[in-house]
């Protein structure tokens, strides 16, 4: 025997190594694959004490063998689907056992039925399948012409079988007789072709993995069948569409238990659901111990919709046959039609940003009967809710949602107190989720349930600012490390199918939409506890998909860092602070239940100077009464702002990549300088409009160009940057100094008073916004500084640490920028003096992020003051300190929330773990107590079937537990 060995060159070999060992033998290949094209010298037949010459090839048999006529016959009577070749003289041609003169028989082990000469003529068929002309056809794809043929449809092709049915007394009807054979007929009466289970599975398998459609499989089937004349193969896809509907269903009765008696399925029993999220009395025992009000108890559900899962209109709906309808996971059609023939909601407008989901319920299309489906699954594990997914009518409306939820919530949910909701437009869709519920007939919430509205972690951040801790997933107690966008991953493996779904019946449909969702299911309750293999040399264990044992891998390191960030931050704090932040956030947890403003704690809460926009809309509202030409002048002027504000970050920008820029960063400044210039030709062009004959004030409007700083004197070299060869904006005065009161004077001598007031206001509002950014900028750069700076032990976390600060110094240098630019236009406008005294002059020392920034309490800060803006946005008889006090509580709570969902998210994977052991040990318990029954009643096939089902669920629970153990060693280790 050969010895194979590995070194450990062989181990680590890449793909592009293996190739290259192999392309000095690729000639030798290509001369052995030639060789193959012709027989043996001899060519004699490869049975033993034949002594006959070799016709036919096998090329399903190995080493394909070459056979005479007879052997031909009789070696394949065990195998009638091999595809065979005929040695024509000079080359293999496309033959068939059936031209070897091989028949097929049913009933007697192959051999002929004795009863078969009794047989009813009225069975076959005098009429030919296919009205097409056969001449040209090569001879194994014509059709036979005694018309005593059945078409078989395999994996090897499509074939012609001469065939004979057992007349037996006790032989069944012909289809059951084929059905015997796993062969599964098309029709009932008289059938005339059949497909082979494992074609049916096949097509099955291919369609769920790669989205193939029929067409496409049957298209590959019959290049298979005939490589050169595909086309004239004959076509049974309609046959292949029906059939594997009939067999869809049969697999998924079979899977679920269903076959000895057990009655019909009830709603959403034929589809499999999360063995690890808790279901008292399947995998949560039902027992005084267990207080199902305790948060680990809580459900999470996320909801979403998929806009690519269209269906048009069919042609006849009222002729449509539906095999699963409710059975799984769409709901059962007619009633949810019913339901929304009879349900008016008003229409919904968000009053968040502009979410696409909730302003295109008015998006009818015509021609599609569904515009998509939605739906639920749950938040953690991915798993899709029986029963709850729905067909779009209009969009994404609240009341297919409503429909899909309602029934989510009843899904064995006995003894659960709480849930938690994701959904990307929670902040408008839970508004009054319960009122739209409370005197519905078709649908209602529990009312033991508390439901808590959460929003994704990734769509969250296009909500407002305020929906972050209101709904973000880091803020919701019991949540765990749960981000609530696990359903868009969902979506991609369902939209494989959805093209090809598109256009068929809505049973058709329904159907298909349900064995997607129900072996995605499968899929991840299978790896749910993970499996595992060893690395060849390695020790430690690789997790096969993902798992609760990755999850929990990860969530130990990730605990770690969140409870070293915690105890940095809370190692200062004085303990009445950290009581009263305690009870601030009890009262929050607490009050978010009737109201999601309370958790606005998590957010700083001090009273805010007047924005850009603030100010904006409030001059929008006075500008109705002003004569025609100042219409508009609002936004020109806010307008500007903007520019000015593009301009500032646009130098930063180039100061930043030096000389050493690459020309992709050279390109990118270049294009964002046109687009400069094009707005800014644009703003010139509009002034004319509203200052008319004042653009000519002082000559050249070239002169209100020039760069300059209010603070020349400050010696800050980093606020005079270099000439870019950009054209600055010009809004109405923009240089400071004696000489543009005269300028003023004109203006307002001309009529443009108003232009300057609206002009000063919208500096405040500018300066306000600049001021605001600033302190974030400079509270972060401070506690980067106290806790990363100060702690880093290496080269390469002082890298990281002073990247970190980088990025925020310049954030502080824009902000600081447009702070002055601001300042020294509200001097140049003529503002008042009280507001001059207010927007006071930006030294460097006020850009520092000192001490008494970081920590007010330290040693050496006694008699430390902060700068004078970060009073700005607080009473006048407010302590200085309370603004970096504010900013302190809400670190401290954030990073608080952290820890606690990591603490959280152990203690649920170590749960869930127990409860997927549970769960699959019950499903074993179940399946063998069907064998058992199965067995006292003689039904061998079926008492086989569930034990089989038995092990494997027994085979999955031992995973489980091994799982659990090597989660409590590790926690045992900390």
């Amino acid at each position: 025997m050969h010895n194979i060995t590995k070194d450990d060159s062989q181990l680590h070999q890449t793909q592009n190594d293996f190739l290259r060992d192999w392309l000095p033998f690729k000639g030798q290949y290509l001369a052995l694959l030639m060789d193959m094209e012709a027989p043996p010298l001899d060519r004699a037949c490869s049975v033993l004490q034949c002594d006959k010459e070799g016709i036919y090839r096998c090329d399903d048999c190995f080493m394909q063998p070459l056979f005479c006529t007879s052997c031909c016959r009789e070696q394949h009577v065990r195998h009638p689907l091999h595809r065979v070749h005929q040695w024509v003289g000079q080359f293999f041609d496309d033959s068939s056992l059936r031209l070897a003169g091989m028949e097929v028989n049913l009933g007697h082990g192959g051999s002929p039925c004795p009863n078969a000469h009794l047989a009813d003529d009225s069975s076959k068929n005098d009429d030919p399948w296919e009205d097409v002309e056969d001449s040209n056809r090569p001879a194994h794809l014509r059709t036979p012409e005694d018309f005593n043929y059945i078409t078989v449809v395999d994996t090897t092709g499509v074939h012609f079988w001469n065939i004979t049915y057992c007349n037996c007394p006790d032989a069944g009807a012909i289809h059951f007789q084929l059905l015997g054979a796993q062969l599964f007929s098309a029709s009932i009466t008289n059938p005339r072709t059949v497909f082979t289970f494992r074609v049916l599975d096949d097509f099955l398998r291919d369609n769920v993995e790669c989205g193939t459609s029929a067409m496409n499989y049957f298209s590959k089937l019959r290049r298979i069948t005939s490589s050169a004349f595909p086309h004239l193969v004959v076509d049974r896809y309609r046959e292949l569409m029906r059939v594997a509907r009939q067999w869809r269903l049969l697999k998924t009765l079979k899977w679920n238990g269903y076959g000895i008696g057990d009655g019909s399925p009830g709603q959403g029993e034929l589809a499999l659901f999360c063995p690890a999220c808790p279901q008292p009395g399947i995998n949560v025992p039902v027992e005084p111990g267990n207080d199902f009000t305790h948060w680990k108890y809580t459900r999470t559900i996320v909801m979403d919709g998929n806009f690519k899962a269209e269906h048009m209109h069919c042609s006849s709906p009222e002729d449509d046959v539906y095999l699963m309808d409710g059975l799984a996971f769409m709901v059962t059609r007619p009633r949810y039609k019913e339901f929304l023939a009879l349900t008016e909601y008003p229409a919904e407008r968000s009053d968040c940003n502009n979410h696409r989901a909730v302003n295109r319920v008015n998006a009818d299309r015509h021609r599609l009967e569904a515009t998509g489906i939605g739906g639920c699954a749950c938040a953690r594990h991915g798993c899709f809710y029986p029963h709850a997914m729905v067909d779009f009518q209009k969009g994404e409306r609240q009341v297919n949602m409503d429909y899909a939820l309602a029934h989510a919530l009843q899904h064995k949910m006995d003894g659960i107190r709480r849930v938690i909701t994701f959904y990307d437009v929670n902040c408008q869709y839970s508004k009054h989720l319960a009122r739209r519920l409370s005197d519905n007939d078709f649908i209602s919430l529990p009312s033991e349930i508390d439901i808590i509205p959460g929003i994704g972690a990734w769509h969250i951040h296009g909500h407002r600012q305020e929906c972050l801790v209101r709904f973000g997933p880091s803020f919701i107690s019991g949540a765990g490390r749960v981000d609530g966008e696990i359903m868009e991953t969902l979506w991609s493996s369902l939209n494989v199918i959805s093209p090809s779904a598109r256009g068929m019946s809505a049973a058709h449909r329904q159907e298909l939409l349900d064995y997607q969702m129900n072996d995605s299911n499968f899929l991840k309750m299978i790896r749910m506890s993970g499996l595992y293999v060893t690395c060849p040399g390695c020790t430690d264990f690789r997790n096969i998909g993902r798992s609760l044992q990755r999850k929990f891998q990860v969530t130990l390191k990730t605990l770690a860092d969140s409870n070293a960030a915690f105890d940095k931050l809370d190692a200062g704090v004085p303990v009445d602070e950290r009581e009263k932040w305690l009870q601030g956030e009890r009262d929050a947890i607490t009050g978010r239940k009737t109201d999601p403003k309370a958790m606005d704690i998590f957010e700083i809460q001090m009273e805010r100077a007047p924005t850009v926009k603030v100010l904006e809309l409030d001059l929008l509202a006075q500008q109705s009464g002003q004569q025609h030409r100042m219409h508009g002048s609002v936004s020109w002027i806010a307008e500007g702002l903007r520019i000015e504000e593009a301009q500032t970050a646009l130098r930063l920008k180039v100061k930043q990549l030096g000389p050493q820029a690459t020309e992709a960063m050279r390109l990118t400044v270049a294009r964002k300088r046109e687009g400069l210039e094009c707005d800014i030709s644009r703003f010139n062009a509009d002034a004319v409009t509203f200052m008319g004959d004042a653009m000519d004030v002082d000559g050249d409007p070239s002169t209100y160009l020039e760069w300059s700083d209010d603070d020349s004197t400050t010696g800050n070299a980093d606020d005079r940057p270099e000439a870019d060869g950009q054209n600055n904006i010009h809004i109405i005065a923009d240089d400071i100094g004696e000489h543009n009161s005269p300028i003023i004077g004109r203006l307002n001598a001309m009529g443009l008073s108003p232009l300057v007031d609206k002009e000063i206001q919208l500096r405040i509002g500018q300066a306000n916004d600049a001021l605001h950014e600033l302190r974030l900028s400079l509270v972060d750069k401070a506690l980067l500084f106290r806790t990363e700076v100060r702690h880093s032990k290496s080269q390469a976390t002082t890298t990281r640490a002073w990247a970190k600060v980088t990025s925020v110094q310049n954030n502080v240098n824009r902000h600081a920028r447009i702070y002055r630019r601001a300042r020294r236009q509200l001097i140049a406008l003529g503002a008042k003096p009280d507001i001059i005294s207010r927007y006071q002059s930006l030294s460097p020392i006020d850009l520092k992020a000192t001490s008494a920034v970081a920590d007010p309490n330290s040693r050496g800060q006694r008699n430390s003051t902060l700068a004078w803006f970060w009073s700005m946005d607080i009473p006048r008889d407010t302590e200085v300190d309370n603004w970096m006090s504010e900013f302190y509580r809400v670190h401290w709570l954030r990073a608080k929330a952290m820890k606690e969902r990591c603490m959280e998210e152990v203690e649920l994977l170590v749960s869930e773990c127990e409860w997927t052991g549970n769960f699959f040990t019950r499903r074993s318990t179940q399946f063998r107590r069907k064998g058992q029954s199965a067995s006292e009643e003689g039904l061998g096939g079926a008492a086989a079937y569930f034990e089989r089902q038995a092990t494997l669920y027994s085979r999955l629970a031992e995973d489980a537990v091994e799982c659990l153990h090597r989660m409590m060693a590790k926690l045992s280790e900390m």
